[in-house]
């Protein structure tokens, strides 16, 4: 049986339930995120961010993060990254700068 709450990668429809998963930088950033268009810059840095952190593109439709729904996957990534506030930002700032690289060239940056 396939979970009506998997995609293929990261649906922006989820930004919203990760909002109070962090402290007040998180929030602010989600905050800020969710309530742009889906094509925006930033909402895209953010689907990038997450499609990286939770290895989206790794994830088949019979794994178990599958059938657990992409919502229950996104907060359980967010909720057990190691990492600080500040370097999840960061993180999206990179994704960001990649997002807007793509755009104007077609290639993304290499990050050493």
């Amino acid at each position: 049986m396939y979970q009506k709450d998997a995609e293929v990668l990261f649906p922006m429809r989820v930004i919203a339930a990760l909002r109070d998963l962090r402290g007040e930088g998180w929030q602010m950033l989600v905050e800020r995120v969710r309530r742009l268009p889906e094509n925006d810059v930033d909402v895209l840095a953010f689907g990038l961010l997450m499609i990286r952190l939770g290895g989206c593109l790794s994830c088949q439709a019979d794994s178990y993060r599958a059938m657990r729904g992409c919502t229950f996957c996104a907060r359980q990534t967010v909720i057990r990254f190691k990492g600080t506030d500040d370097e999840l930002i960061q993180m999206w700032d990179t994704a960001r700068i990649d997002v807007l690289t793509w755009i104007r060239t077609g290639h993304l940056p290499t990050h050493e």
